[in-house]
């Protein structure tokens, strides 16, 4: 069968990085600097980091470094909220530094690159016990996560939740692409579906974010970082998930950041390494 050429040619590509720093800290800088360098080439809308560009376990200059070198990036680069980043920051710091201006220490957004498609990114720490300050109520939210097993080690204290408030958020947001007859990509840092993710890096509150997600057909991807290794799944409302595999494990020589091409049908993955 021929395919008309229009259809060959995506609506648009952007980048796509994830979890750039502890392990192999220096040459994941590496890494970055080959992805923005790669992407400049490719002449892509804008990219999107997947977290962990500042990290708690070094010098805040070196943290700062892996941010500059977003900005080498020929467009926009959009950041998420992540546990690494709250270990050396606290929201209020950090949200200007990754150009996130939301009020309130919030660290949610959707955007439209283009009509027909939508990304919505949500703050897999909203309710935490990292990044808030101890007496703040999202943190008291927080669950302890002694004695837990199976399933329920997702309440670890490097992972997050989406709170209430974002949640209705979510469902105003969707509704309105649903309306629009637009295509939406979601986009969190911890991951959404338990099939593509080990128990020990989900959402807290997972199972409820999914229920909003599936009340509406737009939503066609949910991608994450968090967890390293990188998984692929789609769940039973036909949703894909993709964990993107970590720029940290890299060890020399070799690379973990991609592009994804939009097309009218389908999300197409590029990877390196």
């Amino acid at each position: 069968m021929l395919i008309p050429s229009h259809q060959n040619k995506p609506l648009l590509s952007f980048g796509v990085i994830s979890d750039g720093v502890p392990r192999y800290y220096r040459h994941s800088l590496h890494v970055l600097q080959r992805a923005v360098k790669n992407w400049n080439h490719q002449n892509l809308k804008f990219s999107i980091n997947f977290g962990d560009i500042v990290d708690g376990f070094f010098h805040k200059h070196q943290s700062l470094t892996s941010v500059n070198k977003f900005r080498l990036f020929n467009g926009p680069t959009y950041h998420m909220i992540v546990n690494h980043c709250l270990y050396n920051l606290p929201r209020d710091k950090l949200l200007p530094l990754l150009n996130i201006r939301n009020p309130n220490s919030i660290a949610y957004y959707e955007f439209s690159p283009i009509a027909e498609f939508q990304f919505v990114v949500l703050d897999g720490y909203d309710v935490s016990a990292i990044g808030w300050p101890k007496d703040h109520p999202n943190t008291k939210k927080a669950n302890s996560p002694n004695g837990l097993i199976i399933r329920d080690r997702r309440f670890l204290m490097f992972n997050g939740a989406v709170g209430k408030e974002r949640i209705k958020w979510l469902d105003r947001v969707l509704g309105d692409a649903t309306k629009l007859d637009q295509k939406v990509g979601i986009g969190c840092h911890v991951p959404l579906d338990s099939d593509a993710s080990s128990n020990e890096a989900l959402l807290w509150n997972y199972n409820e974010v999914m229920d909003v997600v599936h009340r509406y057909s737009c939503v066609k991807a949910c991608l994450a970082g968090h967890d390293h290794k990188g998984r692929y799944s789609v769940d039973s409302h036909g949703v894909h998930h993709r964990i993107l595999e970590a720029a940290l494990e890299c060890p020399p020589g070799t690379d973990a950041f991609g592009r994804i091409d939009v097309f009218h049908d389908r999300l197409l993955l590029c990877g390196e390494d």
